[in-house]
């Protein structure tokens, strides 16, 4: 399940039953193998989050 506001960059992998919680932004390339907290930024094969919001991040898409 991919939740509201979530930013997906290019060749990304999503392994399994996974939840990307609101506003996260998941880099390019990033395979997923467990769930994404709401706001977080992550990164790489496997993913390690970089960064936390403590409130989801949303991205001025104009």
């Amino acid at each position: 399940m991919i939740g509201n506001d979530v930013d997906i960059g290019s060749n990304v992998v999503i392994l399994g039953d996974i939840k990307i919680g609101d506003g996260a932004i998941i880099g390019a390339g990033t395979v997923i193998v467990k769930n994404v907290e709401a706001g977080s930024v992550v990164v790489g094969n496997p993913a390690r989050v970089i960064r936390r919001a403590s409130t989801p991040v949303v991205i001025n898409k104009s």
